[in-house]
């Protein structure tokens, strides 16, 4: 079985103000598939995670990990781990 890829694809999302649709279309999925990424039922192909890195203009990195993301507030306001 594969490991969970964790992702903070609901966030840029809801920040760029982009519908599950809308990044769907762009990349090439079902609208449903962005959905079950999000709530980490689904585990994206490499092809897939870097579309959708693309799509937003950011690193691979900044949307998916092996490990789970700190809270953007920890990271904001200096919260050591």
């Amino acid at each position: 079985m594969s490991e969970q890829v964790h992702n903070r694809l609901a966030v840029v999302r809801a920040e760029r103000k982009v519908s599950r649709q809308s990044l769907a279309e762009a990349v090439g999925v079902h609208y449903q598939t962005i959905g079950y990424i999000e709530r980490g039922q689904y585990n994206p192909s490499l092809d897939l995670a870097l579309k959708i890195a693309k799509y937003f203009g950011l690193p691979v990195e900044a949307l998916f990990s092996l490990e789970p993301f700190r809270p953007l507030t920890d990271q904001l306001y200096g919260r050591d781990q």
